[in-house]
């Protein structure tokens, strides 16, 4: 195409006919074969989600998710009877002659710490650990390798307890009060202190450092009575007698096991026949633990915003098939995982379920998705598990999983 001015200053446009638009063919190939991807990442995903039996075809075949012993990064274990094996964050921790030695996921130590501690009760939440000497008044908070603070309290630690802004509550017996509650900031200032007539089993810090719940049990009665009480650590500072914000009383004959803070400053709290869930100062029943219906095994609710629990049923002779049910706090829908034997025992933390039937163990996370199958050639001890790490623990060696 050109340009030509006639006399009067005017432009005149003439078109050359031997002008042709050029097309990129590569370049449309590479576009429809990016939407062709597209298209088969998205179908495939959906497949994945909603069928179980694609779902394992991916996870056996194609994404190899299955491990196996002696092919992993392990530490070596002197003496597994005098060894105490805890996993936090992303380290794997082996307690043995006072110290506790610190190792990475590719099973090299890191570090070591002197803990004067022999018989631990352990609570492991984010960067955190918290150690304990049982029924004695040695505690430890520790942050990655390092130790926080080190306390020797008054009276004997039942129960220890830290969320994931290192804020930590701590049991007390053997006191003129049943139970002694003291309460720690993340620098290990006490906070305050909650003196109890009744037995306190289990304390928990909310994730925004704003509220004390604890689960007590009066056994003065002909039934034991459970009650939850959440106390507002402010005016705890103050007068903790005057600072309890909600109390929620339990039927009477159902016992407390256990509470937790999950999301948004949900209390989950485990009785010995039911779940109940107490947010906003009002309990709600997530699920019942003794149901005649379902033989259910293990449960735990030390997950993120969700319970668990595995359901067995028989399905021949002499066959077994598990079902994990895995329950939303928030809408209570339900995810499913399931496999032919029995589950020996039952870890969780975070998103994370670890599954042990002896010999093999199923890491699979909350959506009921299979993340590793690892089987072994002998029968498993014990597993440690963070969401990040997990060790299965043998008389002689620990091999580390990354999840």
């Amino acid at each position: 195409m050109r340009n030509k001015s006639n006399e009067k200053g005017k432009n005149i446009i003439y078109l050359n006919n031997n002008y042709h638009p050029t097309f990129n063919k590569k370049r449309l190939a590479g576009v429809i074969i990016l939407i062709v991807l597209i298209v088969i990442f998205i179908v495939g995903y959906i497949l994945y989600a909603s069928n179980e039996e694609f779902r394992y075809f991916m996870d056996m075949n194609i994404l190899r998710k299955q491990i196996s012993q002696n092919n992993l990064n392990s530490i070596e274990l002197e003496d597994y009877d005098k060894s105490n094996i805890y996993a936090y964050h992303d380290k794997i921790a082996v307690l043995k002659d006072n110290i506790l030695s610190l190792y990475t996921s590719s099973g090299n130590k890191e570090g070591e710490l002197q803990i004067q501690i022999s018989t631990p009760i352990t609570y492991s939440n984010g960067r955190y650990f918290m150690i304990a000497q049982q029924d004695s008044s040695k505690a430890y908070l520790i942050r990655d390798n390092q130790i926080v603070w080190e306390k020797d309290l008054e009276g004997n630690i039942s129960r220890v307890s830290v969320n994931s802004a290192g804020y930590s509550s701590i049991i007390l017996t053997g006191t003129a009060y049943k139970s002694v509650i003291i309460v720690f900031d993340d620098k290990g200032n006490e906070l305050f202190k909650y003196l109890s007539s009744t037995i306190t089993v289990d304390s928990a810090v909310s994730e925004d450092n704003q509220y004390l719940s604890f689960a007590e049990v009066n056994i003065s009665g002909t039934l034991a009575q459970s009650n939850i009480k959440i106390l507002s650590i402010e005016k705890a500072k103050t007068s903790p007698s005057d600072a309890i914000a909600y109390t929620y009383n339990a039927d009477s004959g159902n016992l407390i096991l256990n509470i937790k803070y999950q999301n948004n400053n949900k209390l989950v709290c485990m009785y010995d026949n039911s779940i109940h869930v107490i947010k906003n100062n009002a309990d709600t029943k997530i699920a019942d633990i003794n149901n005649t219906n379902n033989h259910i095994t293990f449960y735990s609710i030390e997950l993120n915003n969700h319970l668990v629990q595995t359901v067995e049923a028989t399905t021949g002779l002499l066959n077994t098939q598990t079902t994990v049910q895995i329950i939303n706090m928030d809408n209570q829908k339900q995810n499913t995982y399931q496999f032919d034997g029995v589950t020996k025992e039952l870890y969780t933390y975070g998103n994370k379920i670890a599954l042990n039937l002896g010999s093999e163990v199923h890491f699979i996370d909350t959506n009921g998705w299979l993340i590793k199958k690892y089987t072994s050639s002998q029968e498993i001890r014990k597993i440690v598990i963070t969401d990040q790490i997990a060790g299965i623990v043998y008389r002689d060696k620990i091999e580390i999983v990354k999840l």
